[in-house]
């Protein structure tokens, strides 16, 4: 995360980037969903359409994140596949962290 806040002139002793929710809240589950056989998702024509975040608090550095998403929607339209992915974030304790709302679109 250090690293990171640096790459992005952020003071990482100040706290967690929120950019860097997209780390935790998407990368740490979604792979999940473009690996699964049945999900049939052909990541070669994927596009990463949307991506929009709430949050209750900001973690802080060296928190432990516990990130669990879900498929939403999985729609198709005029040949391309629209699927909406959710991911709900919650710290150590189980309190909220913050919510993640993502949309691909697999073009045809």
């Amino acid at each position: 995360m250090a690293a990171f806040a640096r790459a992005i002139e952020a003071d990482p002793a100040v706290g967690v980037p929120p950019t860097y929710a997209a780390v935790y809240a998407l990368w740490t589950t979604a792979p999940q969903l473009f690996a699964d056989a049945e999900a049939a998702v052909d990541f070669g024509r994927l596009v990463h359409a949307e991506q929009e975040f709430a949050w209750e608090r900001h973690p802080e550095v060296g928190e432990t994140i516990t990130a669990q998403g879900k498929v939403a929607a999985d729609l198709e339209r005029r040949g391309a596949r629209f699927i909406t992915f959710e991911t709900a974030c919650r710290a150590a304790d189980g309190s909220p962290l913050c919510s993640s709302r993502a949309l691909f679109v697999v073009r045809p």
